[in-house]
C-alpha cells in the first residue's frame, strides 16, 4: 500500500447502464458507439450492461429513464445522464467525465 500518493493512480471504474427501446436502428447505433467508447477509454474499467426498456421497463422507472436511448453512469459519482445515439463522441466523454469541458469564452464588447 502506498502512503501519502506516491505512485501510480488506482484506474477509476465505470458502472454504466445504456437503456434502449427494441433492436431499432438507433438503438444499434447507441450500442456500437458506446462499445467503442468503452473500448477505447475504458477498456477494462468498465460494468456496462445494456437494458431493453420494453423487457425491463421497472429499471426505467427505477433509474429514471423517461427517454430511450439514455446511459446512466452510476460510477463514479455523480450519476450523470447522457440522451441520444451517443454519436457525439466529445460529448459522451464529458458527460463521463473523460474530457475536460470547453472553458466558457468571454465576448467582449
Amino acid at each position: 500500500m502506498t502512503v501519502g500518493g506516491n505512485g501510480p493512480p488506482s484506474p477509476v471504474f465505470y458502472k454504466l447502464r445504456l437503456f434502449v427501446a427494441g433492436s431499432t436502428l438507433r438503438s444499434q447505433r447507441s450500442i456500437e458507439n458506446l462499445r467503442r467508447v468503452c473500448d477505447e477509454h475504458l477498456a477494462g474499467q468498465v460494468d456496462l450492461e445494456v437494458i431493453d426498456i420494453y423487457q425491463q421497463p421497472e429499471l426505467a422507472g427505477q433509474y429514471q429513464v423517461i427517454a430511450a436511448p439514455t446511459l446512466v453512469k452510476l460510477l463514479p459519482l455523480p450519476v450523470r445522464r447522457i440522451i441520444g445515439d451517443l454519436t457525439e463522441t466529445d460529448r459522451v466523454l464529458r458527460g463521463l467525465e473523460l474530457q475536460e469541458r470547453p472553458p466558457e469564452t468571454c465576448h467582449e464588447p
